[in-house]
């Protein structure tokens, strides 16, 4: 389950907070629930998000404005990693 948190949203005291992908690589391994807090910019927050996500993170901090992109690759990535079923499947027909 991914969870994106707004800036002001309370961070619950068992999660670890990570800024580089080799803290949230040791943390996954780890076996802990990593939050990262996501750049301003909408482009560098999806951006940032993916990456993450693909690392294993689980809980996003983003700004309101940007929340319903960061969810969207977020749930891209995790369907690409093939962590969560995709939302739609077509089956292409040459």
């Amino acid at each position: 389950m991914t969870v994106v948190l707004g800036p002001d949203d309370a961070i619950d005291p068992r999660w670890a907070m990570a800024g580089s992908m080799a803290e949230v690589s040791d943390l996954v391994r780890a076996g802990r629930t990593v939050v990262v807090t996501l750049p301003e910019d909408p482009t560098e927050a999806v951006a940032a998000a993916a990456v993450f996500a693909w690392a294993g993170a689980r809980v996003f901090r983003a700004a309101p404005e940007t929340a319903r992109d960061v969810r969207l690759a977020v749930e891209m990535t995790e369907s690409l990693a093939g962590r969560r079923p995709p939302a739609l499947t077509r089956r292409g027909l040459a």
